[in-house]
């Protein structure tokens, strides 16, 4: 008896991590198609990956070294974007922490940024992703950014 009960947690156990790692994927790759986006200059591409009623911010420091935050309009973004060279931006990301609970993901990515080749800046992004019709879309992003402390 002892036996089936142990096979029958070990199957639960080993079904969840699965369905885990599968969620866990498919949020990878959303976030994934945002930097494909970007480096190919596609701007109707980068406006897939959001969720319309998204929310782009950044975290800056002013003259006197206080922190503020900047809006950016999601549309000014694109624009930006379908407007450079292809390969220009080039945002390298590492997947720190990907928590999903249903349809909510939160996932934190360190990341270096090229332009043009040439390093540009550092930081972190922090995605809040939510699932809408089996999709995931970027729903709020904000990210810090810096030129020291990039190693």
């Amino acid at each position: 008896m002892y036996k089936i009960l142990f096979v029958v947690l070990l199957l639960v156990t080993t079904t969840g991590s699965a369905q885990t790692v599968a969620a866990e994927d498919s949020v990878k790759i959303a976030i994934g198609n945002l930097f494909t986006a970007m480096r190919n200059s596609d701007s109707k591409a980068l406006l897939a990956c959001f969720a319309d009623s998204a929310l782009l911010q950044t975290i800056v420091r002013d003259k006197d070294g206080g922190i503020r935050i900047k809006n950016e309009k999601l549309v000014d973004f694109a624009t930006v974007v379908g407007t450079m060279p292809k390969a220009a931006a080039d945002e390298r990301i590492t997947f720190d922490v990907v928590k999903i609970d249903g349809p909510l993901a939160s996932v934190w990515t360190p990341y270096h940024f090229y332009f043009n080749g040439q390093f540009s800046h550092c930081g972190v992004n922090s995605f809040q992703m939510i699932r809408q019709n089996g999709n995931w879309k970027i729903q709020y992003l904000i990210d810090t950014r810096r030129k020291q402390g990039c190693e």
